[in-house]
């Protein structure tokens, strides 16, 4: 059987430094959206009239809310809820994915105020990051069931361990809840996922001894177990 690889295993040195930098630049990344979201809400948003930079349903004048409506939170528990989010499932995409990530941020980001701005009742107020977040489980979700080389389903396993219920809060459940946000954002990851899957390069695939070993030419031939007799 023969079997498609990018290329044979490399664990050198060279590949090792190149790992720690991704890791650093995902984690620098992560610290600095986490320290943005909490100086906004701590230091910017008590001064702002809410209203004007949220996401308001049907209305034109809240279009820049697109755009503005992630980075605000309407309390500290929903802040701080958010941010851990982000800490799991942003690194995590950095890591495996850091290409896809940042060029389908814009469309996460947008889709969660679209889905808001689309679907939501009029007269609300949307704001916050949960979109986003739902955004980043289904790019992983959709380049893990495209892909499925070994990190794209690690990376799908461990955002389902951790957040598997954000399959299901992009529909109606809890008052005062924007699954409206939540929906576009997750469409947003699944087009992201979809238009930019082979945007990384597939990692090179350790090769293991039996699969070298090649079928006998005969197929009647009785199977031979290492240290059995030939006769």
């Amino acid at each position: 059987m023969q079997v498609h690889e990018p290329g044979p295993f490399a664990d050198t040195p060279t590949q090792r430094a190149a790992d720690r930098r991704k890791f650093r630049r995902a984690i620098n990344v992560t610290l600095a959206t986490v320290l943005l979201l909490l100086a906004i809400y701590f230091g910017v948003q008590p001064h702002l009239n809410l209203a004007a930079w949220t996401v308001a349903p049907h209305s034109t004048q809240s279009l820049l809310g697109l755009l503005t409506a992630p980075l605000l939170h309407g309390s500290v528990e929903h802040v701080m809820a958010n941010c851990i989010a982000l800490c799991i499932l942003l690194p995590l995409t950095l890591m495996v994915y850091p290409r896809a990530t940042l060029r389908g941020l814009p469309l996460m980001w947008l889709g969660s105020g679209l889905g808001a701005w689309l679907l939501g009742t009029p007269g609300t107020h949307h704001l916050g990051a949960s979109g986003v977040a739902h955004g980043l489980l289904f790019l992983v979700m959709t380049i893990g069931l495209i892909r499925r080389d070994r990190p794209s389903i690690a990376a799908a396993l461990i955002a389902f361990l951790f957040y598997g219920g954000m399959l299901l809060t992009v529909l109606p459940q809890e008052a005062g809840v924007s699954w409206q946000s939540h929906l576009g954002g997750a469409i947003g990851g699944v087009l992201a996922g979809v238009l930019l899957r082979n945007s990384d390069p597939r990692p090179p695939r350790r090769r293991y001894a039996f699969e070298d070993e090649s079928e006998p030419d005969d197929p009647q031939a009785p199977i031979r177990f290492p240290g059995s007799d030939p006769r």
